[in-house]
């Protein structure tokens, strides 16, 4: 193998280790598959080839051809992935080179086998992309088929270890959770040293079929592969809650203000017209719309003397309101007599507590 394709496999195998200081990984986690299939470029064999006590140096270049590969892995949640990969080639035959001559070539090349890989993601900060490096080492069986040239036809499958550089694009497809499209670059080296043997048949007064052989270098490979990859158990990213309407704010609570006489009274005392004067103060402040004003009696007189008497303190207290400001159209008056106690009591008891004027905001 010449040393610059050693240092271009070594330097691609080996950028996962320089990345993964300077990069977070992908969070591929768990048992996955993959496949893919694209457009492969053959540099050409390159060797020595033998027949009839002869022996010349030469190349056997190739038409571009296709590739396609399968690979199942694992990846640890941390960017790193180890996956086998089976693969597979097929260039035709272009023309044979040697000493100045080019002669047309028939045929094909099959190349098939499998490699063990280790790939890192790289964690570029994009939803939608994600690139990965990494390599692998293998075995590939290179099946020549039907390659003939001036009479020397070879038929014959050799395998060789291989190592391969890989370099990729994942593109996640939102809509099926673990599923991302791929674009990949692989470079696959088979290493030298492979021999194949054929036959030369040449044709005067009669013809004669004699061996030939041909060993060649590297045999390398430059893929170019859309794919999918599909990783088992991701679970579709969960919507956030959708916030719940905002409650109307709660009202505002009525405020009550208590305004107390004397037995059998309707006249305001004086701590009687200052609380008037705040819950009037107070309604002008705060968003009011009604001011309710309730009399009271205690239970001494009978019931229709207090019924009225309670009107008469109400009305007392809603003149002294409207006297401080607040107007007549916010105010509503009720009487309740002797009904609804603040303190309860029999018949003919006279309680200063029920004696009341209820003032409410509301």
């Amino acid at each position: 193998m010449k040393l610059r394709n050693i240092l271009l496999a070594a330097t691609i195998m080996a950028a996962p280790l320089a990345f993964s200081n300077v990069a977070k990984a992908q969070p591929v986690n768990g048992m996955y598959v993959a496949g893919g299939l694209g457009y492969n470029i053959n540099e050409g064999f390159k060797g020595s080839g033998s027949g009839l006590g002869t022996s010349q140096s030469g190349t056997i270049t190739l038409h571009n051809g296709f590739t396609g590969d399968a690979s199942v892995g694992y990846g640890f949640g941390n960017g790193i992935r180890v996956e086998l990969e089976g693969d597979y080639f097929q260039n035709s035959f272009d023309k044979v080179k040697s000493g100045g001559a080019s002669q047309r070539a028939t045929g094909h090349d099959q190349t098939y086998g499998f490699f063990a890989n280790a790939l890192y993601d790289l964690d570029v900060g994009s939803p939608y992309v994600y690139p990965y490096l990494g390599g692998g080492v293998g075995y590939q069986e290179v099946n020549v088929k039907d390659l003939a040239s001036q009479g020397a036809v070879i038929n014959q499958s050799k395998g060789a270890f291989a190592v391969q550089g890989i370099a990729g694009l994942a593109f996640p497809i939102a809509p099926i959770p673990g599923l991302s499209a791929t674009l990949e670059y692989r470079f696959v080296d088979i290493l030298d040293g492979a021999k194949y043997n054929g036959t030369l048949t040449q044709c005067g007064d009669g013809c004669t079929v004699s061996p030939v052989s041909a060993k060649v270098g590297d045999n390398i490979n430059h893929s170019f592969l859309v794919g999918l990859r599909y990783a088992f158990g991701v679970a579709a990213p969960v919507a956030p809650p959708t916030p719940a309407p905002m409650a109307a704010p709660a009202p505002a609570p009525a405020k009550t203000y208590l305004v107390f006489f004397d037995w059998d009274k309707y006249n305001l005392t004086p701590r009687a017209t200052q609380i008037i004067a705040e819950a009037a103060t107070d309604s002008q402040t705060a968003k009011v719309t009604t001011i309710n004003v309730s009399g009271y009696t205690d239970t001494s007189g009978t019931p229709t003397y207090n019924q009225g008497l309670s009107i008469r303190r109400a009305k007392a207290v809603a003149m002294k309101l409207m006297a401080d400001g607040v107007p007549a159209a916010e105010i509503s008056i009720h009487g309740y007599g002797e009904t609804h106690l603040l303190v309860p009591t029999g018949p003919g008891v006279r309680e200063p507590q029920n004696r009341r004027v209820e003032i409410v905001l509301n």
